[in-house]
């Protein structure tokens, strides 16, 4: 569908809008046009090795000539919520202009009007599940909970959750952290959780920790924190990650030894990240356009570079935009179609379910 055409008119009025009023989207040509004036962008937490995000800024300079500036690659959620609270009124290039943020950061920002609304031409292909309907937010993209498994030692790949409670796995699977101070243990033992209460996310909680109870009774948990050095060497040779993070870690042993990444079949929990622009932004249109960008073909295959998981990846698959070689390097499919975003209730119960019942799993003793 072509894009909505505006007016100059009702392009100024879309600069000035905030959380409270309509998305627009103007045309593309005055857009453009309207970001060479203010000719700057500042963005936040935008790491140039995370997720294909180096190439990102790069093709947009690029492309529309704009300079970017880059504050602070490694900010959390929180500190680019703060950074726009902060700077309010701030006109330099030290207020940021967008940000990209966890969810649950995302919802948060849009209650407190700190980011206004605007929906990107490709609107329409963004999963109605993670996008806001007003359009104080879109995902840009997603990791999901998945197995890189040391195929030198594992010689059957576990294809679900409950397949890591088998013999053949002994002193075998590990998690990335302890629970209790790593979101990444934490949605791991989640998705274990989801899995084996078919996808109730208000049994999860309970249930993981049983999972995990049992995987210890069994002699198959592996108490350490999983890296790519200790899949390497064997220690953890089945290590539970972030698909993003373990395909990473495929590539950076470079077959030695060779790693295969599997999403499980069932409880695949996701974490996306979201696109806003500040409501308070010194450069509105340099920032729209770069939304625009982030959510285009281009960029949206530069993310999937990265691996992490875009998120018109359907969209793309099925318009044929994804070069075979890039598909061939990701997991099997199957598994996506069925991700579970917890919402932000369901997740703060879930953290407090596991951190305060970790301690029994710790606890239990393995076999005698």
């Amino acid at each position: 569908m072509a894009p909505l055409r505006f007016s100059l008119i009702a392009l100024f009025a879309t600069t000035l809008a905030t959380a409270s009023g309509h998305a627009q989207t103007p045309d593309l040509d005055t857009l453009v046009a309207a970001a060479k004036k203010e000719g700057e962008l500042t963005l936040i937490a935008a790491a140039r090795d995370w997720c294909g995000v180096g190439e990102l800024i790069d093709t947009f300079k690029a492309k529309y000539g704009l300079k970017i500036n880059e504050l602070n690659p490694d900010a959390s959620s929180g500190v680019q919520i703060e950074a726009i609270r902060a700077n309010k009124g701030n006109t330099s290039s030290q207020a940021p202009d967008s940000i990209n943020v966890g969810l649950s950061f995302g919802q948060i920002a849009k209650a407190g009007g700190l980011v206004m609304t605007y929906k990107p031409t490709v609107w329409a292909s963004i999963p109605a599940q993670f996008r806001d309907t007003d359009g104080a937010w879109a995902g840009t993209y997603f990791g999901a909970l998945s197995f890189a498994v040391n195929t030198d030692i594992i010689k059957t790949v576990p294809e679900d959750w409950a397949d890591l409670l088998k013999p053949e796995y002994r002193n075998a699977v590990a998690l990335s952290g302890d629970p209790r101070a790593s979101s990444q243990s934490l949605q791991s033992v989640v998705g274990a959780g989801a899995a084996m209460t078919g996808g109730d996310l208000a049994k999860a909680g309970e249930a993981g920790l049983d999972f995990f109870i049992r995987l210890k009774k069994a002699g198959n948990f592996v108490p350490v924190a999983a890296k790519a050095a200790s899949l390497a060497q064997g220690t953890t040779p089945i290590a539970i990650r972030w698909d993003y993070l373990a395909l990473m870690d495929r590539d950076t042993l470079k077959g030695n030894p060779p790693v295969q990444v599997v999403v499980p079949k069932t409880g695949v929990i996701a974490g996306p990240y979201v696109q806003a622009i500040s409501a308070y932004a010194p450069h509105p249109n340099a920032a729209k356009l770069w939304v625009e960008h982030v959510f285009s073909d281009d960029g949206q295959l530069s993310m999937l570079k990265g691996y992490c998981r875009p998120i018109r990846f359907d969209d793309l698959l099925a318009r044929g935009k994804i070069p075979a070689d890039l598909l061939a390097k990701l997991p099997r499919q199957d598994g996506y179609r069925n991700v579970v975003v917890p919402t932000t209730a369901e997740a703060e119960a879930l953290k407090a379910t596991i951190t305060a019942g970790w301690d029994r799993v710790v606890a239990t003793p393995g076999p005698q």
